[in-house]
């Protein structure tokens, strides 16, 4: 017997990122779109009335946010949080998450986490889901949610099929793109990320993190010198293990040496 389409309600304060993702929801045959909301207050009177498979829903919101919003309910679905953030995807993942978008939401991320949904039909509806800790949880996470945050991240996630590890951002020496695939650089090895080098330059501290080439972007503390090619080329030589050494392209010269001073 062909199971039934997941029904699916999209909780984003932005109309334009709830669009989106329901234009590429609308490519999948096995959910369908319930509902949406850019007020969660207008998400939770739905939900009090209907029920959903799994909520697409956004963590950091005006007013309330997801982890609030989730305290709220007296049935929990399942959630795949959205975010542009990812040390909310940290937080996302204490929680009965079965995956965390980063935005903007490309089409292979929500493949991964459908696919990861379909493993578990027909869905089960575990018993934590109703416990007092859970709702406990949530409200911790929301508060923690509405405390100051820092102005940037000190870490960001890296995925390999279905493992999900936390890069501390002081150990990566820099971000390189190469076939359309961007990797955090760590001890020489290379750690896929979801961002391109343009959203990470936009993202990360600029004191510490600089674009020295279209398909760069360096961690300045790791420097240990600065030299001249026969070319004429600048070079920019790390204080990693292996000594790499990194072009500097001529229209991102002057940025640097403003930057250190030489």
């Amino acid at each position: 017997m062909e199971s039934l389409p997941l029904r699916a309600y999209l909780i984003d304060d932005e109309m334009l990122a709830i669009e989106r993702l329901g234009r590429l929801l609308a490519s999948f045959a096995d959910i369908r779109v319930i509902g949406s909301a850019t007020d969660p207050m207008e998400a939770l009177d739905f939900l009090s009335r209907e029920s959903a498979d799994v909520l697409f829903l956004d963590i950091q919101m005006p007013g309330m946010n997801g982890f609030e919003l989730l305290s709220r309910l007296t049935e929990q679905p399942f959630v795949i949080f959205t975010t542009a953030y990812d040390e909310y995807a940290l937080k996302a993942f204490e929680v009965n998450s079965i995956d965390y978008l980063l935005k903007p939401i490309e089409t292979g991320q929500l493949e991964r986490a459908l696919t990861k949904l379909s493993r578990l039909r027909p869905l089960p509806r575990q018993e934590w889901l109703r416990t007092p800790e859970l709702r406990s949880m949530l409200q911790e996470l929301a508060t923690s949610l509405r405390a100051p945050q820092s102005a940037y991240p000190h870490r960001i996630a890296s995925r390999v099929g279905e493992r999900i590890s936390f890069l501390d951002l002081n150990t990566v020496t820099h971000f390189v793109a190469h076939d359309k695939l961007t990797y955090a650089v760590v001890d020489g090895h290379k750690h896929c990320v979801d961002q391109s080098i343009v959203e990470l330059e936009r993202r990360l501290d600029p004191a510490k993190f600089i674009r020295i080439h279209r398909a760069v972007l360096l961690n300045v503390d790791w420097i240990q010198e600065v030299n001249s090619s026969f070319a004429g080329k600048l070079l920019v030589s790390l204080r990693d293990v292996q000594h790499t050494q990194l072009p500097i392209a001529r229209d991102r010269a002057r940025d640097l040496k403003s930057r250190l001073g030489f």
